[in-house]
């Protein structure tokens, strides 16, 4: 395998030099901010992150206001005890974008996030405690106990709550299959997830540093994502 060294300078070269891919960098992974993260915060990233698959982003940042106040600012308490003509109302409610299965996931994830809750004092702080050198056992927790929450989903979840994880873009998969890993063009398999992981954690080991930045390098070293350097 390609060491990571030879695919940062591949990236801090198509980026221009090396601080200018630095200021690509994400903020670098916050522990205590994420354990202290609430649980109207979580659900409201999980009921996001499922209306954005498969629809246009844009769509459902311009009307998130309106998403917040139909879902009662995604408090799951009382999204678990609201009747069912609460949520056939939502079929009806143009503040939202109106998808059966997708409103009915955010009553199922309230239950998931309110269990994770009981069970570790909230789900920022069992998000807080699990490992990125596992991020596979975690996204098979969210797709098992959550709703609409496999795959990219998941993954994209976990990026924007700020859990330290990889994310398998088409860029990312690109570098890996440039530095020699035997992955198909689309990683949906969970043996190609898991030689994803043993990619990142060899990765991680070798440099230091966070599984996000990792993610970001790889992604800013191949593909269509050049600089006018």
């Amino acid at each position: 395998m390609t060491s990571f060294k030879t695919i940062r300078a591949r990236a801090e070269k198509r980026k221009g030099r090396p601080k200018a891919l630095d200021r690509l960098m994400p903020d670098k992974p916050d522990l205590k901010g994420l354990a202290k993260l609430g649980d109207d915060r979580i659900l409201a990233e999980m009921t996001k992150r499922v209306f954005c698959a498969g629809f246009a982003w844009s769509v459902i940042d311009t009307k998130w206001d309106g998403f917040e106040d139909a879902f009662l600012h995604f408090q799951p308490a009382k999204l678990s005890f609201q009747p069912e003509d609460y949520w056939e109302a939502l079929l009806r409610d143009a503040r939202i974008v109106r998808n059966g299965a997708k409103i009915m996931s955010v009553r199922d994830n309230a239950t998931f996030v309110q269990e994770i809750a009981k069970e570790h004092g909230s789900f920022g702080k069992f998000l807080a405690t699990w490992p990125p050198s596992n991020e596979i056992g975690l996204l098979d927790l969210l797709t098992k106990r959550g709703s609409r929450l496999g795959g990219n989903t998941g993954q994209m979840l976990l990026r924007f709550v700020g859990w330290d994880g990889f994310v398998t873009s088409k860029d990312v998969v690109a570098c890996l299959r440039d530095a020699g890993l035997d992955i198909a063009e689309e990683v949906k398999s969970k043996g190609d997830l898991a030689k994803v992981q043993a990619q990142f954690n060899a990765w991680a080991e070798e440099t230091g540093l966070p599984y996000t930045y990792l993610s970001r390098i790889c992604a800013l070293s191949v593909g269509e994502n050049r600089s006018a350097h």
